[in-house]
């Protein structure tokens, strides 16, 4: 799973799990509030009305397997712009695993379509531009809403804008038509897959636009160590614990009386890129919440980056 999917995810999952926290709470500063505003207004229309419906008739018209596969395909290329983004951080470790996934996935899994890494247990790293950014010490950055793509900070969509200027399919595809093609049907592959949670968001009784900020900057500050975002000690989530790779769930928006911060998700048919493990009623249930999407730090919070 990449990680702006992963991260969104887990977002949206932390929103309906804390329906009852006051937004007064929160210190931070939106310097670009007001242009944020604007513009998650203008993407939660194009949303509503164009990305929504077609990824809906998506949905309805193609199978299982198929969604699983295309995701697959995207999240293959995925590991390639992780695995350049590693080899900027210094990270060889990394690097090398990112380049045995890519090696494995697109020889024996029929070009990406089958997630074979995944099978064999090989590291998922997904790291992208804006974290070699912030490895590099830009770690406090501004919150930012990317035209189309959705929440991002100006250091994420700096790196977003030169991996969607410079896109690895381009080195593999030469004929426009086709990359445009594998464009739409990146976009809306990753819209389909986050259905289910920004439906529940949908529906929660919110203002959506301070409750995605927050959550978002706050699990972002986490992941790269940044300390624009007023830490809390008390309410530490981890995004691995928000968010399993393994299946896409369906997310309950909470009852009105809920206050802590465990929310539960009902799994549903996988099109992630890891194969789906049944679920038996005698699981138990865990404290930790479970949703999984297909991720990159690029991608819209209605497509995942």
């Amino acid at each position: 799973m990449s990680s702006k999917k992963k991260l969104l995810a887990g977002c949206v999952l932390l929103v309906l799990s804390q329906a009852g926290w006051a937004a007064a709470e929160q210190t931070y500063k939106d310097p670009y509030e007001g242009y944020n505003r604007v513009m998650f207004n203008i993407n939660d229309h194009l949303d509503r009305y164009i990305m929504t419906p077609v990824a809906r008739g998506y949905r309805k018209v193609t199978p299982s397997p198929v969604r699983t596969g295309v995701n697959n395909f995207f999240n293959n290329l995925r590991d390639v712009v992780s695995f350049g983004s590693n080899l900027l951080r210094l990270d060889i470790e990394k690097a090398s695993t990112d380049f045995v996934r890519v090696g494995i996935n697109t020889t024996f899994g029929l070009g990406g379509l089958l997630d074979i890494a995944d099978l064999g247990q090989i590291p998922n790293n997904k790291n992208t531009l804006g974290d070699t950014f912030a490895s590099w010490g830009w770690k406090n950055s501004n919150y930012f809403v990317y035209p189309l793509l959705g929440p991002s900070t100006v250091r994420d969509s700096i790196g977003s804008t030169i991996t969607d200027v410079f896109p690895i399919e381009n080195a593999i595809f030469k004929d426009d038509p086709v990359r445009w093609s594998l464009t739409g049907l990146n976009g809306v592959a990753s819209r389909e897959a986050l259905l289910d949670v920004t439906d529940s968001l949908n529906d929660a009784a919110l203002d959506r636009y301070t409750y995605m900020r927050d959550v978002y900057m706050k699990l972002r500050n986490n992941q790269v160590g940044g300390s624009l975002f007023p830490a809390d000690d008390e309410d530490d989530d981890d995004i691995d614990n928000l968010v399993d790779p393994g299946s896409e769930t369906t997310a309950t928006p909470p009852a009105a009386s809920v206050s802590s911060n465990k929310s539960t998700v009902n799994t549903t048919d996988s099109d992630d890129r890891v194969p789906a493990t049944a679920a038996s009623e005698t699981d138990k249930q865990t404290d930790s919440a479970t949703i999984s999407v297909p991720v990159s730090a690029s991608q819209p919070y209605w497509q995942l980056d």
